[in-house]
Formats: C-alpha cells, structure tokens, sequence
C-alpha cells in the first residue's frame, strides 16, 4: 500500500463501530488515535537533514523501500513520515508499507536480534530486489533510551513519555544520519 492507503487504513479502524483486532481493545485503538495525530504533524512539520538530501541526489540506480508497520506502533508514528518523505526527493526511489501482521508476513525474515517482530523495519532493495540494507526498528539513540529504561524497570506510561520526548527533540535527526550513512 501507499502512504495515502496507509493513513486511509488509520481513519477506517478508527471509525469503524466494531473494529478488527487488535483494535477491539481500546489500548490499541487510543494508540491508533494517538498514532494518526502525530504523523500529521510530522507531514506538516519535518525537515529533512541536509546530509540525506545530499545522499538522496547521489543514488543513480533504481531502490525500492519496503516499510513493514502497523498502525498502533508509536515508533512508526514518528518514522514513517520520513521514509516516506525521503523517498519522495529521487524519483528513482519508489516504496510500498506493508503490515508486520498480514501476509505476506515479510517481518518474519527480518526479525530484530533474530527474535522480535520489532518495527517499522525498512528494507532498501535494488531493482534485481536484492537488499541493499535494512534499517529499523528505531534510530540507536531511542534504542539506548529504551535499554536505560528497560534497565531502570520503568513503567509502561514513562517508557512512552520519554520515547515520545526524544523524538520530538530530536526532530528526526538521528533518522536522517543514519539513513544517509547506509545510502552512501
């Protein structure tokens, strides 16, 4: 599916009288709601580095980026709009955001740490869709801040408070520097 099918998907499950699951618990529907409001803003308000800009006009071949997400996944909510809005500055970038929990489950060969069905995952293939790199499921600093967290035994409600601080300040920085780092 497209971005534009992808936000379509977020308006369904949330005005529909009797959702599918998860959405039929209301922790997963409040964070669908929650989700949808802040890709809006990130649509609205993200700046992309100029250091992916610069990668971005250096890729001379055709890549496909495969997005594997949900929409009740809070880190997808801030990553997703970048994806999507870097792979809207070369036209020889083209994407489609597949769901971790439908078919064709691709999350299953891209476990993180060979485990988890951790996402959003990205996964950069070349026009023979051989993959060129896979990145996700978040940028390495809300990594370490979710292991400092972790380590600190934290409750659910500070982990996604402190999680949704960071991406705000950080603004999607890291996700430009690193993804600028595996393009070039």
């Amino acid at each position: 599916m497209n971005y534009l099918a992808y936000k379509t998907l977020f308006e369904e499950i949330l005005s529909a009288e009797t959702p599918a699951a998860p959405y039929d618990k209301p922790d997963y529907l409040n964070y669908t709601k929650l989700n949808q409001s802040r890709m809006k803003r990130w649509d609205k308000h993200l700046v992309l580095s100029d250091s992916i800009l610069s990668k971005l006009q250096e890729i001379t071949s055709p890549q496909h980026w495969i997005i594997i997400t949900e929409p009740w996944c809070g880190d997808a909510a801030h990553i997703v709009p970048f994806l999507i809005k870097i792979t809207e500055q070369n036209p020889l970038l083209t994407y489609e955001i597949q769901l971790r929990d439908s078919e064709p489950f691709l999350i299953e060969k891209y476990l993180t740490n060979g485990t988890s069905k951790s996402i959003p995952k990205l996964i950069a293939r070349d026009e023979s869709g051989n993959d060129l790199f896979v990145w996700g499921p978040r940028p390495e600093g809300a990594h370490l801040l979710m292991e400092e967290l972790h380590e600190a035994k934290a409750d659910f409600e500070t982990i996604k408070i402190k999680l949704q601080n960071w991406y705000n300040d950080n603004k999607g920085e890291e996700i430009c520097h690193e993804l600028a780092q595996l393009i070039g």
